[in-house]
């Protein structure tokens, strides 16, 4: 894959950025202090704004990898701060496969945000980093989640016994994806 590292899309409503220190107040109100928002995630809300102080001081750090991919989800119109974040929580080169991960604030669910993100991280891993595959998962408990992923053109491809760990504890999880080629002649239909 050609690595370039997190770099600034645009849709018709977001900008999806490098996280900044400044964000610090907005992660932490609008999404990352949200018990009902992390439910589903892996990392439990955050209990003070230091905690999201320190993450993005750790994401600012990876931000000099050209394969470290942590986008901030900021309205264009407004631009007031991060109202979610989605990200490559994993890549494996070796058969060109990135999985993306997102959370959005509880205020701004249910209005195609996530599915506006995540179409345009899909778009910049295929058509930017060379991925084959973009791959999702979601606890079922969380259809809302595996929505978006078909909004995005990703195929369910089955759901995983206990195969993962949440805030919930031990999960089943549901995997999505989509490939390059089926990318492509989806992008075909809509020209």
């Amino acid at each position: 894959m050609r690595h370039c590292g997190t770099q600034r899309l645009e849709t018709d409503r977001l900008v999806l950025r490098r996280f900044i220190p400044d964000d610090a107040e907005a992660m932490y109100r609008n999404w990352a202090s949200d018990s009902e928002v992390t439910r589903f995630l892996t990392w439990p809300a955050h209990s003070s704004v230091e905690i999201s102080r320190r993450i993005l001081e750790e994401w600012a750090e990876a931000y000099t990898n050209d394969d470290y991919y942590q986008w901030a989800i900021v309205f264009r119109e407004n631009g007031d701060g991060p109202i979610g974040s989605i990200s490559a929580v994993r890549h494996d080169d070796s058969v060109e496969k990135v999985e993306i991960g997102y959370c959005i604030g509880k205020p701004w669910w249910h209005r195609g945000i996530m599915s506006e993100a995540l179409g345009a991280v899909i778009d910049f891993m295929f058509d930017e980093v060379g991925a084959n595959r973009v791959e999702a998962k979601h606890d079922p408990n969380n259809p809302h989640s595996g929505m978006v992923m078909k909004k995005c053109g990703m195929t369910y491809e089955g759901t995983l016994r206990s195969a993962d760990r949440s805030n919930r504890g031990v999960i089943d999880v549901c995997y999505w994806s989509i490939l390059r080629s089926e990318h492509r002649r989806k992008q075909d239909e809509h020209k």
